[in-house]
């Protein structure tokens, strides 16, 4: 079974997106915020990890940086969750060490797809 780390602030987003994963029979580790997926990334091994752009004390884009930095995470695969679908957030996003960018809203099915795609590879 795949392992996937969801580190998202908004409560209900987060429990939409366990929902719609866990259907997939993806296994769902959750993180209010970036320092709680940081612990969690230090003591489990993921398959993915979904991450919030925006969330209290540590964002994801810091969250990106810090793990890229830790040779044992370089072939992690990353999406990036974020409301902040300018060109230059993408870009911003991938440079930081994402391999991938889903814009808020998105749909359960769309999300899904996506994850499978990515964990298929």
């Amino acid at each position: 079974m795949k392992r996937i780390l969801l580190a998202e602030d908004e409560e209900v987003l987060r429990m939409l997106v366990v929902d719609s994963l866990e259907d997939e029979g993806y296994e769902i580790d959750e993180a209010a915020d970036g320092i709680e997926a940081f612990g969690l990334l230090q003591t489990n091994d993921y398959d993915l990890v979904l991450l919030d752009y925006m969330m209290p004390g540590m964002s994801g884009l810091e969250l990106i940086e810090k793990v890229r930095a830790i040779e044992k995470f370089k072939g992690l695969e990353i999406l990036m969750l974020t409301a902040k679908s300018q060109k230059s957030d993408q870009e911003k996003v991938i440079s930081a060490g994402a391999n991938y960018f889903l814009a808020k809203p998105f749909s359960p099915s769309e999300l899904v797809a996506i994850v499978g795609e990515i964990l298929s590879e």
